[in-house]
């Protein structure tokens, strides 16, 4: 009989984690081409602009969103529409008038399974039109959390109040970008 240690594939201390990475403007280019309808436009630019998980995007209500004062609420916050997102929104809101005027569903996103029911619409169905790109919906939030954190300096509480992260999640965004200037100052000493 050979003993085999039971703690043997425990992991002691923290992972260490990579420096996380900004996408490459083509490989956002690409994703921007592959969202062909408005549905996934709107789904694109809550992700991309407001780092909307797509769980988020999928539970969204009507009354998250307030055109009158241009605010939507991303899972309790409450955050600004801008020009883009609002366009989007609008151009999503005539398209789903005219495919589904008669649904019950106060879901903002719904489909040909959903528009005659009353739940939402899957994860699969909203996150499809990224699938296979570099740019993934979720790796374009990331982008989008690592952009505010190199754009207003890499402050976690800032990024914890802007995005609704848990400390350990903002510091890790906020030791990326710090790594990401350090590097960016060490290769331009003029600057």
């Amino acid at each position: 009989m050979i003993f085999r240690n039971p703690t043997g594939r425990i992991k002691v201390g923290q992972y260490e984690y990579g420096v996380l990475q900004p996408l490459a403007p083509d490989q956002i280019d690409r994703s921007v081409r592959a969202a062909i309808t408005p549905a996934a436009r709107l789904v694109l630019a809550l992700v991309a602009v407001h780092a909307a998980r797509v769980a988020q995007i999928g539970n969204h209500m009507f009354d998250d969103i307030d055109l009158g004062n241009r605010r939507l609420t991303i899972a309790g916050r409450v955050r600004r529409l801008d020009d883009l997102t609002l366009k989007l929104l609008l151009d999503w809101l005539e398209h789903r008038r005219h495919r589904w005027p008669n649904t019950a569903n106060l879901h903002l996103l719904i489909n040909n399974q959903t528009a005659t029911r009353t739940g939402r619409a899957s994860n699969h169905w909203i996150s499809a039109a990224m699938r296979g790109q570099d740019a993934t919906l979720a790796r374009l939030r990331v982008d989008r959390q690592l952009e505010e954190a190199l754009t207003h300096g890499p402050d976690p509480l800032h990024l914890a109040e802007v995005f609704g992260l848990d400390e350990k999640t903002a510091m890790c965004y906020a030791d990326s970008a710090r790594a990401l200037l350090e590097q960016a100052a060490e290769a331009d000493p003029v600057g």
